[in-house]
């Protein structure tokens, strides 16, 4: 089991954050520009932990270099069943520093995006070191 995985499994966001380079780029299903930099994305992390509920990973994919890996994911959000996909790169120290998510029906996308701006004060506070 790779690690991220292990780590958001175990939803410990410190070994999520321990996993992300410093220069991480966080592409999201429901914003349309990336967050650049790794206190944005473990605080929309800890945010995403906060409002999946019976978050499941059901397929791993990897590349064989292991730079490249695809983590296919169910959760429910709001109520809705939500299908989803972490496309993780990782830089030659291990970190990831490309993050992109995708999800789907767009139903669900809708609920993720109503339930993850209404955590974006907090997330930016996070990030802030607030």
């Amino acid at each position: 089991m790779h690690p991220f995985r292990k780590a958001v499994e175990d939803r410990d966001p410190f070994a999520v954050a321990a996993l992300l380079a410093d220069d991480v780029v966080f592409t999201s299903p429901v914003a349309f520009k990336p967050y650049a930099g790794k206190a944005i994305t473990a605080a929309i992390l800890r945010g995403v932990l906060r409002v999946f509920e019976d978050f499941t990973y059901v397929r791993e994919i990897a590349n064989p270099d292991g730079r490249d890996h695809a983590l296919v994911f169910t959760a429910t959000v709001n109520g809705r069943q939500i299908q989803g996909c972490d496309f993780l790169r990782f830089d030659e120290d291990g970190r990831i520093d490309d993050f992109t998510v995708m999800v789907r029906p767009l139903s669900a996308a809708q609920a993720l995006a109503e339930a993850m701006g209404a955590q974006f004060d907090r997330i930016a506070q996070e990030a802030a070191g607030e």
